[in-house]
């Protein structure tokens, strides 16, 4: 709950971590937090799921199926990174020339009994971020 309310117009997150590790779950959870009351889907085989509430617009994108460029331009992908939406990232890695930097990391461990989360900042907005989730 706390991270939902942190997260600004324009940021990008990056969610990094194997098959089942969480990403989708901590994004459903943030859509959750915001008053979302809707079915949160992976977007697996859509590559985008869009969502808007209480004028937060949250783009989640998952790049595992991703394949070339083309489907980037395609899509119209370089025109959901407009400063207005969040942009939550998984399978960055896919698209490394395309997605813009990301303001923050969150990478995601499977251990034998949990998890573990790593989050990093990468930019002014991720650190100011990153300092108020930490107090």
């Amino acid at each position: 709950m706390r991270l939902a309310g942190l997260l600004k117009a324009g940021m990008v997150v990056y969610l990094r971590g194997d098959l089942g590790a969480g990403k989708t779950t901590l994004v459903r959870a943030l859509l959750h937090a915001t008053g979302f009351t809707g079915r949160v889907k992976s977007p697996t085989y859509t590559l985008l799921e869009q969502y808007e509430v209480h004028g937060v617009h949250l783009r989640h994108f998952d790049l595992y199926r991703f394949r070339d460029e083309n489907e980037w331009e395609a899509a119209g992908f370089r025109d959901e990174f407009n400063g207005s939406n969040i942009c939550l990232v998984e399978w960055p890695e896919k698209a490394p020339c395309l997605v813009p930097q990301a303001d923050m990391e969150i990478m995601f461990e499977i251990l034998p009994v949990g998890r573990n989360i790593t989050i990093c900042a990468n930019t002014a907005t991720g650190r100011e971020c990153l300092i108020s989730l930490r107090n």
